[in-house]
């Protein structure tokens, strides 16, 4: 097939926004799910998170690529230029941000700092991997016109955005902003001003969401052997430094967020236990995020580029 409204989006489109949609979906957002824990008396009734602008985000996102990929089936065949595996992660990764973002773990992370780390690694490990998978723009892309589409893939190719872009998408770039994020935020400090204020809480989540899309594209998005190779180590440090952090917020010997101080006794819970079991969340469950897509890598490195891979001279 050929043609210029028939060929895939401009891959400058897809490598540019891949991952910018979903975190400015959220960050136009109202901060409806900002957190100021108080006692008991104060504390709202653990529910469902009805937020206008989260749902309509959502579901401009799943309308959109629905009608994208549709588009795409037809004109390439079901299950070409994006996989069904593919379009699936993407389903999963868009019912993980309605989980954290929507369902009643959104407010009992008012009350539960173990609440609140479970939402942030469905941001970070679960939600975010699965979109990228699922190549979002690539699909979003085919919901627009032909003519829309070509104008924004010219747009995304001037060299005033392809050079600072190169730079931010490099693997060594994506996974300082995305360490930069993890271990920020979780200084107390930073963190307990989350909770107090709405604005400061939607640039946590923003940041999390937004740091992980750019680490995630730069790590699933290596073709080359050489490139999976330093795409595993970056998956192996940042396992390391995330088990790290939630080691020390296990293991320590006081609570580090007094916010929750007056919440956690409704659930069985001191603030000192309601801490090691948010260190546990990150230490294990969200380690084996990272471990396991490694393994994935290690496997495709070992077994080489395929053929559509490899250069013309090999």
């Amino acid at each position: 097939m050929s043609g210029s409204d028939s060929a895939p989006p401009a891959r400058g489109l897809r490598a540019c926004a891949a991952w910018l949609l979903p975190a400015g979906l959220w960050a136009i957002a109202p901060p409806a799910a900002a957190h100021a824990p108080t006692g008991s008396a104060g504390t709202p009734a653990i529910g469902w998170s009805i937020e206008p602008w989260v749902i309509a985000s959502l579901l401009l996102s799943a309308i959109g690529y629905g009608l994208g990929l549709m588009r795409l089936w037809r004109h390439a065949g079901r299950g070409r230029g994006v996989s069904r595996w593919a379009a699936s992660a993407f389903g999963a990764g868009w019912l993980a941000l309605v989980a954290a973002l929507m369902s009643p773990l959104d407010q009992l992370g008012t009350r539960l700092f173990s609440a609140h780390m479970v939402q942030h690694e469905l941001l970070m490990a679960v939600a975010a991997p699965l979109m990228i998978v699922g190549r979002p723009v690539a699909v979003w892309a085919w919901a627009l016109a032909p003519a829309w589409r070509r104008r924004i893939g010219r747009w995304f190719h001037r060299a005033a955005w392809r050079r600072p872009w190169l730079q931010l998408t490099s693997p060594l770039t994506a996974w300082l902003v995305h360490a930069a994020a993890i271990w920020g935020w979780h200084a107390p400090a930073l963190f307990d001003a989350a909770l107090a204020d709405d604005g400061v809480h939607t640039l946590q989540h923003f940041c999390f969401l937004f740091s992980a899309l750019l680490f995630w594209w730069s790590a699933l998005g290596q073709t080359s052997r050489q490139g999976r190779g330093a795409a595993m180590l970056y998956l192996f440090t940042t396992m390391m430094h995330s088990a790290a952090l939630g080691a020390l917020l296990t293991l320590a010997s006081f609570p580090w967020y007094p916010a929750y101080a007056g919440s956690t006794a409704a659930f069985g819970l001191d603030p000192l236990e309601d801490q090691q079991l948010g260190g546990l969340v990150m230490w294990v469950p969200a380690g084996i995020a990272y471990f396991a897509t490694g393994l994935a890598l290690a496997a495709q490195w070992l077994h080489g580029p395929r053929p559509a891979e490899r250069s013309p001279a090999a």
